[in-house]
């Protein structure tokens, strides 16, 4: 075809600003994506061979080769992997964001549902090359199309490209950049080993340099040679050399791989630029043999709260990628994690579906889970420094200050910052994954009314307990200032009882799950009948009884006043400083999940709650008697329902009445 000109399908000034300006810090890592895309080209290939060998034509050998040109200013990467036609690089180059690989993906089916490597998951890769090119040249041509079909494709980056046919013999691909000034230190082989070095030594296939030797520059009198020698200089040698390990990091020693190499690579595979919490690199032998390398990030990606996302787990089999699927291998409420499974036996071109039904992968799945829950647990355990009594500082050895390892010192809180990240999608796993709840439950941690931290575990609480406590008390709140200052918690401070403070959106669910702690059960101090046991003596339920009686009448009136609201209208001795507080029956819906179903658009039954008043209040004995009865009673319980995070169905009625009665 002739020389077209196109016009790039997006906003391309403000996309390649955003690509060369924000989305990549670091400007060495074009080369790692260019590289990356490569490598994706190459797994096309082989996957596509698998049911036409034709395709890889006289050179079966997959590779990626790195070139420069000085003179001309240019840095090339020439990969011999699938290639595009014409129509995919007008598709694939000139819609930035559009991947395609994710588009390879969409149209596997079946046996063929096995994919490359999909390390161009956001199509912005290949633009990245712009960071250090004024103008990037992409020759290629599809794998099984004949030389005449070749394509070039030409794009200064500033709103179109030009697309041409070429005669090129070489399946493959070649991304030439024409480097900018500022960027000529990449056409140099050593700067070009250490960026491969530091990205890309884990990729499998070899990445190729050609050679260069050094050589005395020529004599400046041919016949002096005490008159010196021009500058000498590298020169390349005609002769390539593999200049990564190309061994799958995950498959070499653990022994042979330092904290920075497994650090990189989590930034290779999870496109983040922080360094990982922790990671954990294991050989798993039996029935199953397969080795996990699964690391847990530092920060929680924008997308975490998406249940649909794919999880970060690669599965190879025998190093050939096969899928990345969170149900696979990993259960949701651990989509966070990232890293690579490599199974030897599972088959090469088993599909998805008979994939999520294997024995082998289920194995994996379970080992996988334990395995980052004993991560989660040995931070956890090492969060806290232990705590050293007088008397055991007392009998130290002299010499001897310092009971903890460098490696457990390392850890000390990290487990705080895991919690604060991912602790609300952890618990989700109560719901989904009964097998290990007992294991979850005790690496949950809360805010407190002793700690306004999220540090307290169920193990700690319990430690706690005073005696002839019988449970552990709780309260849910949208905010940590709403449950501290909740009027359900007012008799739990006058005795100095510990309630946790939940405030996650999740934890209304998950309580669902989780009944009781180690033998003790679990209580909402919003929840049933007020009743604390052997904490409560003799005198003050006595008092209580007498109140009820007493108040009787009173109670009456106010069921009759409020009973399209109120469930149910009775005397309470949880309070001491409040009017009133609204609870819900031991089996009924919290009122806060109510409000979280009806804000997600979900269905929620209507809920009444019951109305407890505290018969030593001003405002509640005020009611005995008074010609204004029926709205104090509408006020206490508004009232009431704003205290614990809601709002009255009638507002403007509700703010008529408090006027009405201050006027």
């Amino acid at each position: 075809m002739s020389k077209q000109t196109h016009a790039f399908q997006a906003e391309v000034a403000q996309l390649l600003h955003l690509v060369t300006h924000s989305l990549y810090s670091n400007q060495e890592i074009f080369l790692r994506e260019l590289i990356s895309n490569a490598s994706d080209a190459c797994d096309k290939l082989r996957f596509e061979a698998l049911n036409n060998n034709a395709l890889y034509e006289d050179a079966p050998e997959l590779q990626v080769r790195l070139s420069f040109d000085k003179a001309a200013k240019t840095l090339t990467i020439t990969d011999n992997g699938i290639g595009m036609t014409a129509q995919e690089a007008i598709d694939h180059l000139g819609t930035i964001a559009k991947s395609g690989t994710k588009d390879f993906m969409s149209k596997l089916s079946g046996d063929q549902k096995s994919d490359a490597q999909l390390i161009g998951q956001f199509g912005v890769g290949f633009y990245s090359g712009f960071i250090v090119a004024d103008k990037i040249t992409v020759e290629t041509r599809r794998a099984g199309a004949t030389p005449a079909e070749g394509v070039r494709w030409i794009s200064g980056g500033t709103g179109d490209f030009e697309v041409e046919t070429i005669t090129r013999a070489e399946r493959g691909t070649s991304v030439i950049l024409h480097l900018r000034e500022e960027a000529l230190e990449y056409a140099n082989t050593w700067k070009l080993k250490e960026i491969v070095g530091k990205y890309s030594d884990h990729i499998s296939l070899p990445i190729l340099m050609e050679k260069e030797e050094w050589q005395d520059g020529e004599l400046i009198d041919p016949n002096d040679e005490k008159a010196g020698r021009k500058p000498g200089a590298m020169v390349k040698t005609g002769e390539w050399e593999t200049i990564n390990k190309a061994s799958a990091l995950w498959t070499r020693p653990k022994k042979d791989i330092s904290d920075e190499q497994y650090a990189d690579f989590y930034k290779q595979i999870s496109r983040d630029f922080e360094a990982p919490l922790t990671w954990t690199h294991n050989r798993v032998e039996g029935s199953t043999e397969y080795t996990q390398l699964l690391y847990i990030p530092s920060k929680a990606p924008q997308d975490l709260w998406n249940r649909d996302k794919k999880a970060g787990i690669k599965l190879y089999v025998k190093r050939v990628f096969i899928m990345d699927e969170a149900e696979a291998l990993m259960p949701s409420y651990l989509r966070f994690v990232k890293g690579v499974v490599d199974s030897a036996d599972l088959p090469l071109n088993v599909s998805r579906e008979l994939l999520q039904e294997s024995r082998d992968v289920k194995a994996i799945r379970e080992g996988c889970t334990k395995r980052v829950l004993s991560m989660l647990e040995d931070l956890a355990k090492h969060d806290k420094a232990p705590e050293t009594s007088a008397d055991a500082t007392d009998a130290t050895t002299e010499g001897v200050s310092d009971v903890l390892s460098q490696e457990d010192k390392a850890k000390l809180g990290q487990y705080s910052k895991f919690y604060a990240e991912f602790g609300a999608v952890l618990k989700e796993g109560l719901g989904e994954d009964f097998g290990n709840k007992d294991r979850l439950s005790k690496l949950l941690r809360f805010a407190s009314t002793t700690s306004d931290t999220v540090s307290v575990s169920f193990a700690d609480y319990k430690a706690r307990m005073k005696e002839g406590q019988d449970a552990i008390y709780y309260i849910t709140a949208d905010t940590l200032a709403a449950a501290k200052n909740s009027p359900q918690l007012e008799v739990f401070k006058k005795k100095g009882i510990e309630v946790l403070l939940m405030t996650d959106r999740v934890d209304e669910w998950a309580l669902n799950f989780v009944h009781e702690f180690d033998g003790t059960p679990l209580q909402s101090v919003a929840k049933g009948a007020f009743d604390l046991g052997k904490l409560q003596d003799e005198e003050e339920k006595k008092a209580a009884e007498d109140a009820a009686e007493t108040f009787k009448p009173v109670l009456a009136k106010l069921k009759e006043a409020l009973k399209d609201k109120a469930e149910d209208v009775r005397v309470t001795s949880r309070l001491v400083d409040s009017p009133a507080c609204l609870v819900v029956t031991d089996d009924g819906m919290s009122m806060q999940l109510a409000r979280m179903l009806k804000q997600a658009g979900q269905s929620a039954p209507e809920v009444k709650p019951v109305l407890e008043v505290n018969p030593e209040h001003a405002l509640v004995k005020k009611l005995d008697g008074s010609v204004h009865f029926h709205d104090l009673a509408h006020i206490l319980f508004d009232q009431a329902l704003l205290a614990e995070g809601g709002l009255p169905a009638d507002p403007a009625a509700y703010v008529k009445r408090v006027n009405a009665l201050l006027s």
